[in-house]
């Protein structure tokens, strides 16, 4: 990690980034390409959007800040896939999962795991200010948390790395040795955010024995 953690321990520095990229995944996703054939049909479909629906919309999110698509006519317009943590991208992420499913057959293998940041040394030494790295903590969990706490970017490399690692050595993937599961013939890995802000990793994949 690097020496000036200014922006690191910065309390509003992670929601302002994720605001930003947000905004910017969603006016990125609002532009609208087609090929020169088809251009005549979606400018027609276009120009016959109900505006009542948008308005009706428009008033939901100003009202309550929420909006959940009931109707099929309001469904139409909720298009946000490239939008992280959004409603159409985790229908994307299903779509993506049954589609494995239906290529390379059912799953054999569920993990899920919750990496523990704060009783880890590694992410200690990330998050905390010393340039060496030693393999001990604080003997109080008490002093550790607030050490990892302030500073988000550290806990979530480590959470990253401890991702990277169990995929490579526990799966074998990318790896010159088998994995503890056998040859895995596909992977799928989906990420939550559970109460108390801990992020917990779901592992669906399926060995090459079990295929055969």
């Amino acid at each position: 990690m690097y020496h000036d953690k200014r922006f690191q321990k910065d309390k509003n520095f992670p929601f302002i980034t994720f605001s930003h990229r947000t905004v910017k995944q969603a006016t990125t996703s609002g532009f609208l390409l087609t090929s020169k054939s088809k251009f005549p049909s979606i400018c027609k479909r276009v120009l016959s959007m109900d505006m009542n629906v948008l308005n009706e919309i428009i008033h939901k999110l100003k009202s309550d800040g929420i909006f959940r698509p009931e109707t099929q006519s309001e469904k139409d317009y909720m298009v946000a896939g490239n939008v992280h943590g959004s409603i159409t991208s985790k229908k994307y992420m299903r779509n993506e999962l049954y589609s494995l499913m239906y290529s390379e057959g059912a799953l054999s293998w569920y993990i899920t795991f919750t990496p523990n940041d704060f009783v880890h040394p590694l992410c200690f030494y990330w998050a905390s200010d010393n340039t060496r790295y030693q393999p001990d903590l604080l003997p109080n969990k008490n002093k550790r948390r607030p050490v990892v706490i302030d500073n988000p970017v550290a806990a979530t490399r480590f959470f990253n790395y401890m991702v990277d690692i169990f995929t490579e050595h526990v799966l074998g993937v990318n790896s010159t040795h088998r994995g503890a599961f056998g040859d895995v013939s596909w992977y799928y890995i989906s990420i939550e955010q559970q109460v108390g802000f801990t992020w917990t990793v779901f592992y669906r994949f399926i060995g090459q024995s079990a295929r055969e």
